[in-house]
């Protein structure tokens, strides 16, 4: 699932059950704790963080890890991080860090970043230093709530910037988030270049046949039982990539098998079900508008 890291969790976290919120915090932070600490162990290291190419010998989980995720979720075999092996302990990466960045090496998309234009979404740090220093002509980090200097406040239901202004738009793990998504992919579309990529990294569920939203569910408990988390405003089914393309993008999705066949999942810490979400705006202008 995507979540954020275990230190910004608020109270609500995930379901426990028949515990106080105060003596769930507590747990989470002990659990926290815990798998930290085992990294200082003398024993051998059987896994290995590609961001900060270090070896780990228990990535933290995320949580408390899969056993405290919402029952749902759990029911529905939903696929995005693998909360069990989450946080690197040297560096803070998660695991949707490390797996884009093995994504964006085999893809060849780190070899087109030099001169390339660049919008990327809910910056992740160790994902935006790895394109800075590959030296795009023009990269905009932003947020709807930016929260660090160098991000710029940008809607993605409206983004402010001209038609074929980008060359790669990055929204990994957003899409959930947003409340208009139809809105959103039409503005990808319009912004990205012909030909441009958009990497749109998402948690889905593939029991799901269709992507599940119901705008009376508001309540921040009920969206954490209903879609995983509590700032989650959807979940997607096994339609993802049909979804996803709605708006007049091509699907160019591959799983890890396909893309990352020497890549052990359990050693990188990275979800092996978690496919790159991976579209492209046709190189030729298309004879009809999005739908």
């Amino acid at each position: 699932m995507d979540f954020l890291p275990v230190s910004n969790a608020g109270a609500e976290a995930w379901h426990f059950p028949s515990l106080t919120l105060l003596f769930s915090k507590m747990l989470l932070r002990f659990w926290r704790a815990f798998f930290l600490g085992l990294n200082v162990l003398p024993f051998p290291r059987s896994r290995y963080c590609c961001i900060c190419k270090r070896d780990v010998l228990r990535f933290v989980p995320y949580r408390g890890g899969s056993m405290f995720m919402p029952p749902l979720a759990r029911a529905l075999k939903a696929v995005g991080s693998d909360v069990d092996h989450f946080e690197c302990p040297h560096c803070g990466a998660s695991d949707r860090d490390r797996h884009l960045v093995l994504y964006l090496r085999a893809a060849g998309l780190i070899a087109r970043i030099p001169g390339a234009r660049i919008l990327h979404f809910a910056p992740e740090k160790h994902i935006a230093e790895l394109i800075s220093v590959h030296g795009p002509s023009l990269y905009i980090q932003a947020d709807k709530f930016p929260t660090r200097a160098g991000i710029v406040e940008l809607d993605l239901t409206r983004i402010a910037a001209d038609d074929q202004s980008f060359d790669l738009v990055i929204a990994n793990h957003v899409m959930e988030h947003v409340d208009d998504a139809k809105q959103s992919l039409a503005e990808i579309y319009r912004v990205l270049a012909r030909g441009g990529f958009a990497i749109l990294q998402t948690p889905f569920a593939p029991t799901l046949t269709r992507t599940f939203e119901d705008p009376g569910i508001q309540d921040r408990s009920a969206r954490l039982h209903a879609y995983g988390q509590e700032d989650h405003v959807r979940m997607y089914g096994r339609d993802i990539a049909a979804v996803l393309a709605s708006q007049g993008l091509v699907s160019r999705v591959k799983t890890h098998q396909e893309l990352l066949p020497e890549i052990d999942a359990g050693r990188h810490g990275v979800n092996s079900s978690e496919p790159f979400l991976l579209f492209q705006k046709p190189i030729e202008s298309q004879s009809h508008e999005p739908s």
